[in-house]
């Protein structure tokens, strides 16, 4: 899981027709015409209306002009065929890149048509239609600033990408590494987020995620020092779901180091503290809240492994068990942060949380920010540099006992700008977060 600290004639039965008729009309060598009349009922005699001469000749003269007709039509197709081919072949190529591109876009709104109409057929209903619409404007308007971050992601040598962490296809993390090489750095080990589904769901259920953060922070601790590391200072971060599954490790990690003879890998006690962005840590108080907003019920419990398990992957609930009051004491202060403008997940998750660990005597606060979405704080503020009020507090928490880093940060230039306001500010209208 990446760690960085940044859609598919019926002809009329003619068998009631008391008769059938048919009509063969030979053109060949022999300019002849055969009609083939047959009944179900008795035979009826015809007779030839004009002499045998005369409709001889007549025939002749149908099947001639037929055939001069058959003739002028295919020399007609001939020559428009010829035409194409000559058009085309003195076709510019700008006017064949506008053909082509025409020609792409006309399968392309017909392969969305159908696509949309397929989804309509399958039970997607029009919730899930309008926000899957709404996510293709949010992604259009922050394009700028993800093709930014896409190339400095592939070509900068800061970037180490899919380290192998753990035995499974999915363990995989990225390395942000900075510039300036001297001394240790401290460490932010960054669960991200995705509605437990990107990149886990369905390669594994929240147990798995549990455990791949379990060995992601331990191959962190184990590792960093070959990349200027300082393993006495790691952070742990998650954002939305990242958030959950990070405070569901921690808090199963602490569990574990206050029962007797469990080996670990890595300890509580290595995590200076835990951030936790936008996250919700109560799933009871969560299920019918993700299920009006599109996850729905049944998708989720499959996430979380059914509806008993729900109180062992609510963090909230977790610590209140009498029977873990000791590990409780384990954990590392914990700092919520929380947009007050978030309706995928809302405030009160990270409020009602922290409320719940200082009732328990551990360390905890939550910090809220006013009119901040679920993708404000970590997607449009970063995007639109300058000062970045939630990037200032977390910087000012892990560099608190630096004097040197601290001084740096007061005379930073503010960060540069990736995407214009105008695009921000619609993206944070179109948001379907």
């Amino acid at each position: 899981m990446p760690s960085p600290i940044l859609p598919i004639s019926n002809h009329p039965s003619s068998s009631a027709s008391a008769s059938t008729m048919l009509l063969k009309a030979k053109i060949d060598a022999d300019p002849s015409t055969t009609l083939l009349i047959s009944s179900q009922e008795k035979a009826i005699s015809i007779k030839p209306v004009l002499p045998r001469s005369s409709s001889f000749n007549n025939t002749s003269n149908i099947n001639n002009s037929t055939a001069f007709t058959n003739n002028q039509q295919q020399r007609r197709r001939r020559t428009a065929s010829d035409s194409s081919l000559a058009l085309l072949a003195d076709e510019s190529p700008r006017q064949s890149l506008s053909r082509e591109v025409g020609h792409a876009a006309a399968e392309t709104f017909l392969l969305t048509r159908l696509s949309l109409k397929l989804l309509s057929y399958l039970g997607v209903g029009y919730r899930w239609i309008t926000r899957f619409l709404a996510l293709g404007c949010y992604a259009l308007l922050l394009m700028p600033g993800f093709i930014q971050v896409g190339y400095y992601y592939f070509f900068s040598r800061q970037v180490r990408r899919s380290v192998i962490y753990g035995e499974q296809p999915r363990n995989r993390l990225d390395l942000y590494l900075p510039k300036n090489s001297h001394g240790t750095k401290p460490v932010v080990a960054f669960v991200t987020g995705g509605a437990w589904i990107i990149g886990n769901f369905p390669q594994g259920t929240i147990s798995d995620m549990v455990e791949d953060a379990s060995q992601g922070i331990s191959f962190v601790y184990n590792n960093i020092a070959e990349y200027g590391g300082d393993p006495n200072r790691i952070y742990l971060m998650g954002q939305s779901a990242g958030a959950h599954i990070a405070a569901c490790t921690l808090i199963k990690q602490a569990i574990k180091e206050a029962g007797e003879g469990d080996s670990v890998s890595w300890s509580v006690s290595q995590i200076k503290a835990y951030f936790g962005l936008s996250g919700g840590y109560n799933l009871f108080n969560l299920i019918d809240h993700f299920h009006s907003r599109g996850l729905y019920r049944s998708i989720f419990l499959s996430i979380m492994e059914g509806e008993d398990s729900l109180r062992q992957f609510s963090p909230e609930v977790l610590v209140q068990d009498s029977n873990i009051k000791h590990a409780v004491s384990l954990l590392p202060p914990i700092i919520l942060f929380h947009g007050t403008g978030d309706y995928s997940i809302p405030a009160d998750a990270s409020k009602n949380f922290a409320d719940t660990l200082r009732r328990l005597g551990g360390k905890a606060e939550s910090i809220l920010y006013e009119g901040k979405t679920h993708t404000d704080l970590f997607l449009q503020d970063p995007m639109r540099g300058g000062t970045d009020e939630m990037f200032e507090d977390l910087v000012a928490i892990i560099h608190a006992e630096d004097e040197d880093a601290l001084a740096k940060d007061a005379v930073a230039p503010p960060r540069r700008r990736l995407v214009p306001e105008f695009m921000l500010k619609l993206a944070h209208n179109v948001s379907p977060f």
